[in-house]
């Protein structure tokens, strides 16, 4: 059996996921990648879903687009590296679909997850860290910056979104962690670490 373990970082625009997805990979020697956009075909659904003048693209349609890059990143990516023993840690996974086509989009849940589920197999994250700030901090953050398609949503939209990644962590707490993304870089630095070193001995 393969020793390789696939973390996923998870959480609202602004977080800092991707910074501390980066941090992690290279603190554990593991495979960095990403969801959408971790494969060649990955990022040509990538261009789709984050295409600002892109103004029609139907819900399901969005979930589909999302749920065949994923399909493409397990065999592509996730499978392969775990299958040799190599650690992946992933900025955003399934749960992310999850988050922002179900409850953002409003979408059923249990549908989504159905459709995902048949995308990723039996390579479900074995630990998911969960990046948290309040609404006021992850705004502050995205100040300035060039905002993509799922980014110049409204407000509303992206509570649902932190309020539905918060919901999965309460129901799966043997899965989740919730780091508390309002610290330092360097404070959740140290708390996704010590998180892996406890949950997976990594």
């Amino acid at each position: 059996m393969s020793d390789g373990r696939y973390i996923a970082l998870e959480g609202a625009e602004g977080c800092g996921k991707s910074t501390h997805a980066s941090r992690l990979a290279t603190a554990l020697g593991a495979v960095l990648t990403r969801e959408t956009g971790g494969t060649a075909i990955g990022q040509r659904i990538r261009a789709i879903l984050h295409d600002t003048s892109i103004n029609n693209l139907s819900h399901r349609a969005e979930a589909l687009l999302a749920a065949a890059d994923r399909a493409q990143h397990i065999d592509e990516v996730v499978a392969p590296a775990l299958a040799v023993g190599r650690h992946v840690v992933s900025d955003r996974s399934v749960y992310s679909t999850l988050a922002y086509q179900g409850y953002g989009r409003e979408l059923p849940i249990d549908e989504v997850r159905h459709l995902n589920r048949w995308a990723v197999g039996t390579h479900w994250p074995d630990l998911v860290l969960l990046i948290d700030a309040a609404p006021e901090v992850l705004e502050r953050r995205m100040r300035g910056r060039q905002l993509d398609r799922f980014e110049q949503e409204g407000e509303l939209f992206h509570e649902r979104v932190r309020d539905g990644f918060r919901q999965m962590a309460a129901e799966e707490p043997e899965r989740w962690v919730v780091i508390d993304g309002a610290q330092s870089l360097d404070s959740v630095a140290t708390d996704i670490r010590t998180a892996t070193r406890e949950r997976l001995g990594l």
